[in-house]
């Protein structure tokens, strides 16, 4: 089972590129969900204990938890996990994207754009995209009480 990085060996941008390469190669949305769907069987679960109303991230019609693990030489650690496939893949996605990143990095990545250009904001539901934004949302405000901002 697989979580972010331990230490990102690529900038946030060479981990859109990734995907986005990927994404290409598969064309068709139908193929693009399977493989977010792989990426969410591919996470590795939250303990029961982890999923509490603390780690819940708000504004998503799934149930999505997120938590951040202790910082190591200055970079961010993040595990996640819903009840949803389609999801968890985007969870998997959002973890592989902010994994071990600074607090600047996480604050300079533009995710509407990189999220855009992945083709997301056109193909998922809008229920699904405010969940995203929430989950993005989530992980910046991390960054702040890391940062002590």
């Amino acid at each position: 089972m697989t979580q972010a990085p331990s230490s990102p060996a690529t900038t946030i941008e060479d981990a859109v590129d990734e995907l986005a390469d990927v994404f290409d190669i598969l064309g068709d949305w139908e193929e693009r969900y399977r493989h977010l769907l792989e990426m969410g069987r591919d996470l590795t679960p939250l303990d029961d204990e982890e999923r509490t109303e603390a780690n819940k991230v708000r504004g998503c019609a799934s149930q999505v938890w997120l938590v951040r693990d202790p910082d190591k030489d200055g970079r961010l650690y993040f595990r996640g996990d819903s009840d949803a496939h389609l999801v968890r893949g985007l969870v998997a996605l959002v973890l592989q994207l902010y994994g071990g990143r600074s607090a600047a990095e996480i604050f300079a990545f533009d995710a509407p754009a990189a999220f855009a250009r992945l083709g997301l904001s056109g193909a998922l539901t809008s229920q699904r995209a405010n969940g995203l934004a929430a989950m993005v949302g989530r992980i910046r405000s991390e960054a702040a009480a890391a940062a002590g901002a």
